[in-house]
């Protein structure tokens, strides 16, 4: 696996200079296929790319894949198991399935608009509607759009929140590929009051990031053999033994984080410090090394 890959990248190595400079999202996003590669996810989810994606059909029994024009569709065979399972899992809690709004680009790498993660197929945005049918053409994948469940004030969920999104997100968080989930933080919340005492372990997957109020973000764990993948940080509540993060630290999310408090005693940032990059500014120089392979791969 990894063979094929360095030896790929061994034959693209003279197009690097050439590319260097270039945005690599405008690289990423000229390609509608997927490389002829082992698959392999390589770097981090925010800074890398993806050999031998699958494409998610576009429509399935339990599931439609939408907004197809982005071409966004593809992840690691992992990845789209994992979704085709979790479509009939919606079914188990009285969903018609799923609609799956986007994983990664063919070859991963970073996009040209939207997401700055989703670059090495591990990750996948889950619309909060459901499924009302699943037969939609493609230009209603389009127009369509799904529904917000947390309040315009972001402090609690709306009338669209319902038992059965608790317990999709639950089936979700429960199984070992999963390596956390990002919610809205009222969400996060809510699943904190409603859940039972005895069975919270998984909620420390649910993880509370802004700007997901329309679906949830599921990012799986670097499969097995996957070398090229870097695997996120735990975080202080992994480390400290587990939680289930329904503590102070979520509440955060409702007091300083939605109405910060005028001085919170740092040091002002230094003007003259280097800007951090944003995915959209990556050049392949920014990117690991293997992505060139990726490529100029057929």
């Amino acid at each position: 696996m990894i063979r094929t890959i360095s030896l790929a990248f061994c034959l693209g190595l003279a197009a690097l200079p050439v590319q260097a400079e270039k945005l690599a999202n405008k690289l990423f996003g000229a390609h509608d296929t997927p490389s002829q590669q082992a698959p392999m996810p390589i770097g981090s989810y925010a800074k890398g790319c993806a050999a031998g994606l699958v494409e998610l059909p576009e429509s399935g029994p339990t599931w439609q894949a939408m907004r197809l024009s982005r071409g966004r569709n593809f992840g690691h065979p992992e990845m789209i198991r994992f979704l085709q399972g979790l479509s009939v899992a919606a079914t188990e809690v009285g969903w018609a399935g799923l609609y799956i709004g986007d994983i990664s680009q063919p070859r991963g790498g970073p996009m040209t608009s939207g997401h700055a993660s989703h670059q090495i197929g591990l990750d996948a945005d889950i619309w909060m509607l459901p499924p009302r049918r699943l037969n939609l053409s493609r230009a209603e994948r389009e127009e369509i759009s799904s529904i917000p469940v947390r309040s315009a004030d972001q402090r609690s969920v709306t009338g669209n929140w319902t038992p059965a999104h608790h317990a999709l997100l639950r089936a979700a968080a429960s199984d070992p590929r999963v390596d956390r989930i990002f919610v809205a933080a009222a969400v996060k919340i809510e699943m904190c009051k409603t859940a039972k005492r005895r069975d919270k372990a998984w909620l420390q997957k649910i993880r509370p990031v802004a700007g997901h109020d329309t679906h949830f973000h599921v990012r799986l764990k670097c499969p097995e053999g996957a070398t090229l993948c870097q695997t996120q940080k735990p975080t202080v509540a992994e480390l400290s033994n587990g939680g289930d993060g329904c503590d102070d630290t979520l509440m955060w999310w409702v007091t300083d984080y939605l109405n910060p408090p005028k001085s919170d005693g740092k040091k002002p940032k230094d003007p003259e410090a280097p800007k951090k990059k944003h995915p959209r500014q990556f050049t392949m120089a920014d990117l690991p090394a293997q992505c060139a392979s990726v490529l100029s791969a057929p």
